[in-house]
């Protein structure tokens, strides 16, 4: 943790062990949506400094900024000179996170202008800096803003991919103010690692995580299902996004929001998954099946809701078995050295039916956990052991599923193939 400021600032010891971070707002519309990110941040217990752009002040005016920061606001170098803001919040800054990131921020960022607060502050900051776009589809696809983002990403900044949806006006299209809880998440885990970032052993690759559970209709109304929040695979997800890869999310039914800078794609039975999985893993480097897929569905489909009949027993529901997707995957790799993991969840004997079933399934690393009526299934905690095809086994105790999410990353990432171009 930086502390460079000197004792005569007037910071107490406790704020200076708080963790810094700086958040930079520019001009556009999602302005608005930065003050939950602001919220999550102060409540957890960071100490924010907001640094907005002249445009920002226009959408979300400076004492807005000042009450939720509880820290003073300013946009100009010339503001408390004899304190050097365009030197000293950078310098001291944990984590510096642009959240909305406009094109024009960008633009400035990746060719080292320094014009107001925020682009000072972007010039002088040695600590992980975070972008989270927000602007119309034509603006990010534009080839000028691609380039400017590959070169933040080249120099190490994390640019999240914005997310799909509704802009402005009836617009709608990618270039959507990525979700902030999600924002909030990623900037977490960077603050995580001791102010060192999350590694980018991600860059260039694509990288496909299937999520939640599938749902197989029995007539309009019921359906077989298991208890599978998705949670550890948006934590896959999120984490890969966060290394530097390109994430194709196929995500069953689950109430989580988008994981910030992922295409998700959504579905609902184990077929549809294995249609998705397999057309998104095509160009992938590593697949990662951490969603619950029904080993069955039904015989049949009834069109209308099965009656019940008095003094009568139900019919007995035929079942049928379901694509194996991760057999199928592990046995047709759509791509030289291209990794396949797969989860088992397990009830008893978890270790011995782990290694079963990576002999079995034919993946390059299985992670085994032990599930049940509290365990796994919708907590935010998880705990593993993840067996790999040359015999080594790695525990990783009970702790957040991104912690999990991480742990997995960090033994694909040296199997993967040479680096892709």
């Amino acid at each position: 943790m930086r502390s460079e400021l000197a004792a005569g600032s007037g910071e107490t010891m406790e704020k200076r062990e708080r963790p810094r971070v700086v958040l930079g707002v520019s001009g556009g519309i999602a302005a608005y949506k930065a003050c939950e990110l602001l919220r999550r941040f102060t409540e957890s217990g960071h100490d924010v400094r907001v640094v907005p752009t002249d445009s920002a002040l226009h959408f979300v005016g400076e004492a807005t900024w000042s009450a939720l920061s509880g820290n003073p606001v300013a946009t100009e170098v010339w503001e408390t000179v004899h304190e050097v803001p365009h030197v000293r919040i950078g310098q001291s800054a944990d984590l510096v996170v642009v959240a909305p990131a406009t094109a024009d921020i960008m633009a400035k960022a990746a060719h080292g202008l320094a014009g107001d607060l925020l682009t000072n502050t972007l010039l002088t900051a040695r600590c992980p800096v975070v972008f989270a776009p927000a602007m119309h589809t034509e603006m990010w696809e534009h080839p000028a803003t691609q380039e400017n983002v590959a070169t933040l990403r080249r120099r190490g900044a994390l640019v999240i991919e914005p997310s799909v949806g509704r802009l402005t006006g009836t617009d709608t299209g990618k270039g959507r103010f990525p979700d902030p809880a999600e924002i909030f998440d990623l900037c977490r885990q960077v603050l995580a690692r001791g102010g060192r970032g999350l590694p980018r052993d991600l860059a260039g690759r694509h990288v496909v995580v299937s999520a939640g559970g599938t749902r197989e209709p029995l007539d309009p109304v019921r359906y077989l299902g298991n208890r599978s929040s998705g949670r550890q695979g948006y934590a896959l997800a999120r984490t890969a996004a966060a290394r530097g890869a390109r994430v194709t999310l196929v995500a069953g039914n689950t109430e989580l929001p988008d994981p910030a800078g992922v295409d998700v794609v959504r579905v609902g039975t184990a077929q549809q998954m294995r249609e998705a999985v397999l057309k998104a893993a095509a160009d992938a480097d590593a697949v990662v099946m951490a969603a619950a897929v029904a080993d069955f569905r039904p015989a049949a489909y009834a069109p209308g809701k099965i009656k019940k009949k008095d003094g009568q027993e139900p019919e007995p529901i035929a079942l049928v078995r379901n694509p194996d997707i991760l057999a199928e995957l592990s046995a047709d790799r759509a791509r030289p050295g291209q990794l396949v993991v797969g989860f088992a969840a397990e009830t008893d004997d978890v270790l011995a039916n782990g290694r079963a079933k990576l002999a079995r399934k034919g993946c390059d690393l299985l992670v085994v956990n032990e599930v049940g009526e509290h365990k796994t299934f919708g907590s935010d905690g998880n705990e593993a052991v993840i067996l790999a095809t040359d015999g080594t086994e790695t525990p990783v105790p009970y702790g957040p599923k991104e912690a999990l999410a991480d742990t997995v990353w960090d033994l694909v990432a040296p199997r993967l193939a040479d680096p892709r171009p």
